[in-house]
């Protein structure tokens, strides 16, 4: 009869000792083209979706599904810049389109116009 014994070195015993638990959550990332809002269209000062005042000047967006209070972040996909919103609204309410951004998000990621993006 053959019997193998293996044996840890006390070292090795307590490796996971100190290691420290994360929480990772999985999105999906979307591609498509965002737009901005809260410029000369009377928005900035109304009441938005979630009931708090829009300010064109914070970093906030619009989205269609996303729950307010979040954050996403939105890449310009021409020039690579980031920028991290709160979802405040809803919209946008065009074809095609996933966020609409405030001024200040869409001027973080030198967006003028509209501008193809990733939001995750």
């Amino acid at each position: 009869m053959l019997c193998a014994l293996f044996v840890t070195p006390a070292s090795a015993q307590n490796f996971l000792e100190g290691v420290v638990s994360i929480n990772v959550t999985m999105s999906k990332e979307e591609t498509c083209i965002a737009s901005q809002y809260g410029v000369g269209d009377g928005y900035h000062g109304r009441r938005t979706a979630s009931g708090e005042r829009f300010n064109t000047y914070g970093l906030t967006a619009a989205h269609r599904t996303k729950r307010f209070g979040s954050h996403v972040t939105v890449t310009n996909k021409g020039n690579g810049r980031s920028v991290r919103v709160r979802i405040t609204d809803r919209g946008p309410f065009i074809r095609g389109r996933c966020i609409d951004l405030s001024r200040a998000a869409a001027n973080a990621i030198g967006m003028g116009g509209t501008v193809r993006v990733t939001v995750q």
